[in-house]
């Protein structure tokens, strides 16, 4: 924590530590903080080695759905706006749609480097 951290709506700065009395900007009883270890649950949707490993494998084998090739071919010719609204209409939320169209972007420029 920073030493002047703000609350609130009014701005006033607080204090890293509370001073024991009832009254003023860092009122509050003196407590030592524990140090907690991460939960597991801040790991949620971290990827994995495997996982990323078993995924590409699969692409590889699989390649790419049909939309995909669409939008790839939408990339090329420098149709990114059109390749968003094809994304957000198949996908459903315009976060997904943006991650799809940079994961495409990616899969074209990594093809690019091999040839």
């Amino acid at each position: 924590m920073s030493a002047a951290r703000l609350t609130g709506f009014t701005g006033h700065p607080i204090g890293e530590s509370k001073t024991g009395l009832a009254v003023g900007m860092d009122s509050g009883h003196v407590l030592t903080k524990h140090d907690m270890k991460p939960k597991p649950s801040y790991r949620k949707g971290k990827c994995n080695k495997r996982v990323a490993f078993v995924r590409e494998i699969i692409r590889e084998v699989a390649g790419y759905a049909p939309y995909e090739k669409r939008i790839m071919e939408l990339l090329k010719v420098g149709k990114e706006k059109r390749a968003l609204k094809v994304l957000k209409n198949k996908l459903g939320t315009h976060k997904r749609a943006k991650a799809k169209r940079e994961e495409m972007a990616g899969a074209l420029r990594s093809q690019r480097m091999k040839q």
